[in-house]
């Protein structure tokens, strides 16, 4: 994984609200408050999750005011039940309060992955078949998505379109054949995965034929994913991809594939309930 630069994306977050201008001018609301006034706030999960986000949090509030303490009663990864607390705050109750949004906003969104992953982690436990997550994730989250779903014991496919091979129809099509793709892709970058999309069991011996690596199946009926597991005798990896829902992990890990992957996982993302409850005040 890439560095994740926490730093701008946190800049551009606390932008959104404050309008680009200062705090002290941005959040009118919290002018409202004596400048010296300061609290102790918990930030709590309203339901069972699996907590993903903490370096966000922290450097929300350490852009608004170093002085900022918090004070960690979890770590990312850890499963959590409702009603726990995940992280203390004190400091200015301006600067806190300024920050609260954008701290949930984070810490709320990367746990929701970070728990859908964990439950279907959980689904395919004792077999040898791995959760992956895809690129279908949130513009600018990328790399934040990606670590959500590490901290939910999912693995990580490609990060982008630069860092291995994923041949699909449309590439094939302009090759002219998967055999060509395939060989293409090895002269560029003999270094690199090369990952072949099949939609029939044709096309599964034709990748098979060309050595790709990994196939992904494509939207397979359950009985075509047997058959391609027969075909394949171990050749390649194994994938399997398109309407996958954590009923069907089971039966999918059960045929003996090598991963199932899932946009899901980042794209239909369910926030977990969070909120920051003060718990004193003091000016």
């Amino acid at each position: 994984m890439q560095n994740i630069d926490i730093k701008s994306a946190v800049e551009i977050a606390l932008s959104e609200d404050l309008n680009g201008l200062d705090a002290d001018i941005g959040d009118i609301t919290v002018n409202l408050i004596p400048a010296t006034q300061t609290i102790t706030a918990d930030i709590i999960t309203r339901e069972n999750c699996v907590v993903a986000g903490a370096a966000w949090v922290t450097e929300t509030f350490a852009q608004l005011d170093t002085d900022i303490q918090l004070n960690w009663y979890v770590k990312d990864g850890d499963a959590l039940k409702a009603n726990q607390p995940i992280v203390r705050v004190s400091g200015n109750a301006r600067r806190i309060l300024t920050g609260e949004r954008t701290a949930l906003n984070f810490l709320q969104t990367l746990s929701g992955t970070a728990t859908i992953v964990a439950k279907c982690v959980k689904e395919l436990a004792g077999t040898n078949t791995k959760l992956l997550d895809t690129r279908k994730t949130l513009p600018g989250m990328r790399l934040a998505q990606k670590y959500a779903v590490t901290c939910g014991g999912g693995k990580n496919h490609r990060i982008g379109l630069f860092d291995a091979y994923l041949i699909k129809e449309n590439h094939i099509l302009a090759c002219g054949s998967i055999r060509a793709a395939v060989t293409i892709a090895r002269e560029h970058h003999p270094d690199l995965s090369v990952e072949v999309e099949v939609e029939n069991i044709q096309e599964l011996h034709q990748a098979i034929a060309a050595k790709a690596d990994i196939v992904m199946l494509d939207n397979f009926s359950l009985d075509m994913l047997k058959q391609a597991v027969l075909v394949n005798k171990g050749q390649c990896k194994l994938e399997v991809s398109g309407n996958i829902t954590i009923e069907s992990l089971k039966t999918l890990s059960a045929l003996g594939v090598d991963f199932i992957s899932s946009g899901a996982l980042t794209k239909h993302v369910q926030a977990i309930d969070l909120s920051l409850r003060v718990i004193t005040t003091s000016s």
